[in-house]
């Protein structure tokens, strides 16, 4: 897909803004803190001891002040201030073994649900990806947990405390006054209405801030690893437009959430603190008159001010509940999907060794982004063990296609493919693809040194065998001419090596699997002609006794194969040997005159 398609289709492909995400998304949580249960009890208990401590301060600030400034008994005042910080002591002791214990908790959650989400992913099958961006998985992967992260451990924490705190604070302004009390509880209607309403609006705000991100991720990404074709083709201009309109979209609708939220702030430190306002008014007057005494109206107005941080911080941390609702939503959705390739209950096993006998009977195909336009149809071939297949055809034709579904990274619409006499829908795919060997057109390198990836399919290979692959496939002269050889870490994606060399360490990995059934996509077609011909020569030794489906337009490759299968509009519309398919002259005929290439033995694609 090109960038400029890649880019238009960006705006298409967004992710559905749901309305009203829902707190019961947050059931994804309570699952995880489970296995942690006894640090989250402890972290409880040190939660409603630091309360009690926070509501007994008043109570020894009353008597540092009623008993210590009042009384002018100097050992009165040293009890009341020892007292006073016995208090401060404890508290500054559970409240930082509470922050401990729920830091620790949203950090380890955090990591779980990363695992878990990326276990996820990776059984997914390759459908999914037809449609999902993977900007957005990884925005799922990072910033949604980083948010529930948040929430864990400080958020629900905080919350908790400030609730508690609350009620406390405000029986104890009952207990210090009742008519200052009645004043205070008149306002707090006036308070928990803008926390629900601005709550409602910031929830939905917060959804669609994530999506927006996620956005930006996706399109970042793609222009990122296009960025060759960027270059290229001169597009950093538009680019530049396209990201800035879509870093603004994320901008504006953050700021309307955070518009949002300073509303809700607002209002509540507004009412809030101007009904302690007006109420210390009144219990001033009222020590004025003799009606309080001054250590009550302290402790009075401790109460009132822990009553109005609370209600604050409540509405900031209404709003981080909210946002975290959006997260868990996104997460939930991702974690809910299935693979549509899995194992059966009861999978079926095949006879080792696999002796590699292949048979495709009446398959029909369609990707499930294209339906109603078959890849395949009604196509039946077998391929007898050892042997090896060649598929060529116009672009299209379902070459690739063919590979695809043996592995079973897609099943069949209808008909069937069998293994050795064995339907592989009945075998764990696992099982299957261990008996394959894959080198794509367009191989994958790992950022990693090149132990590692051709190591990838054989973990537990050694350096010896490594190096064996790496000389069979005619990759051991570059790779020891890296800076440090075989350990030179080879960048992301490879880009330290060309495209000739990744197909090299492609077939190296593939060499070194062992695999009884080899599929080859395009192995060859970034390679030079001297490259070409020391990795025909590992190929043919690899391909040996072993199942082999070939898709080439080299006809070096080609010329080799046992049988030629020429695939038209996903059917098959001849079989034979190169000779004998020249001589028919069909298709095959047809593409060998107009796309040989000066005699070097290809097709051009």
């Amino acid at each position: 897909m090109s960038v400029r398609t890649a880019a238009r289709d960006t705006d298409l492909t967004e992710t559905p803004q749901p309305t009203r995400p829902r707190i019961g998304s947050l059931r994804l949580i309570p699952p995880y803190l489970r296995a942690y249960r006894w640090r989250v009890a402890g972290a409880l208990v040190a939660l409603v001891m630091a309360v009690v401590l926070i509501l007994d301060i008043g109570q020894g600030l009353r008597g540092l002040v009623d008993k210590g400034f009042a009384s002018g008994d100097g050992g009165h005042l040293n009890a009341a201030a020892l007292s006073m910080f016995g208090i401060v002591a404890a508290f500054a002791f559970v409240t930082s073994t509470r922050f401990y214990l729920v830091t620790w908790l949203g950090e380890r959650v955090a990591a779980d649900l990363r695992r878990d989400l990326f276990n996820r992913v990776l059984g997914l099958s390759q459908a999914y990806f037809e449609q999902a961006r993977t900007g957005d998985i990884l925005s799922r992967l990072t910033a949604d947990i980083a948010v529930l992260q948040a929430l864990i451990g400080s958020a629900i924490s905080l919350g908790a405390r400030n609730v508690l705190t609350a009620l406390g604070s405000f029986a104890m302004l009952i207990v210090t006054s009742p008519r200052l009390a009645a004043i205070v509880a008149i306002v707090v209607p006036v308070v928990i209405g803008p926390m629900l309403l601005f709550g409602r609006r910031e929830k939905r705000l917060s959804r669609e801030s994530q999506d927006r991100i996620a956005d930006l991720g996706a399109y970042a990404e793609e222009i990122i690893n296009g960025l060759r074709a960027v270059q290229a083709f001169t597009y950093e201009g538009q680019a530049r437009r396209r990201f800035d309109a879509t870093v603004e979209r994320s901008f504006t609708t953050a700021a309307r959430r955070v518009l949002t939220r300073t509303m809700l702030i607002l209002t509540v430190i507004l009412f809030g603190f101007g009904a302690i306002t007006f109420a210390l008014w009144v219990g001033g007057r009222d020590v004025v008159t003799g009606r309080m005494t001054g250590g009550e109206l302290s402790a009075f107005v401790l109460y009132a001010v822990l009553l109005a941080t609370s209600g604050a911080s409540l509405s900031e941390v209404w709003g981080d509940v909210q946002r975290a609702a959006g997260a868990a939503e996104r997460l939930l959705d991702l974690l809910a999907e299935e693979p549509s390739i899995r194992a059966p209950a009861s999978p079926a096993r095949l006879a080792l060794p696999v002796r590699g006998r292949i048979v495709f009977e009446n398959v029909t195909f369609e990707y499930p982004t294209r339906p109603g336009q078959p890849a395949l149809e009604s196509l039946s071939l077998t391929i007898e063990p050892g042997e090896t297949v060649a598929l060529v055809g116009p672009s299209g034709a379902g070459k690739t296609t063919v590979l695809q579904l043996l592995p079973r990274f897609y099943d069949p619409t209808s008909g069937t493919i069998r293994l050795d006499g064995v339907d592989i829908a009945t075998l764990d795919p696992a099982d299957l693809r261990r008996c394959i060997g894959l080198v794509p057109q367009e191989p994958v390198i790992f950022s990693a040194d090149a132990w590692e990836n051709i190591r990838f399919g054989q973990p537990d290979a050694t350096a010896a065998e490594v190096r064996a692959a790496a000389v069979a496939a005619a990759a051991d002269g570059f790779l020891d001419a890296l800076p440090e050889g075989f350990d030179t870490f080879l960048g992301a994606k490879g880009v330290m090596l060309s495209g000739g060399q990744r197909q090299r360490m492609a077939i190296a990995r593939a060499i070194l699997r062992d695999p009884a059934i080899l599929l080859l996509d395009e192995a060859t077609s970034a390679l030079d002609a001297e490259s070409e011909q020391a990795v025909q020569h590992a190929l043919a030794v690899l391909s040996k006794g072993r199942t082999t489906l070939v898709v080439a337009h080299r006809l070096a490759t080609v010329r080799r194969a046992d049988r030629i299968v020429v695939l038209e509009d996903g059917r098959i519309v001849a079989i034979g040997t190169h000779d004998a398919l020249i001589e028919e002259g069909g298709l095959y005929a047809r593409l060998a005159a107009l796309q040989f290439d000066g005699g070097k033995g290809r097709f051009r694609s």
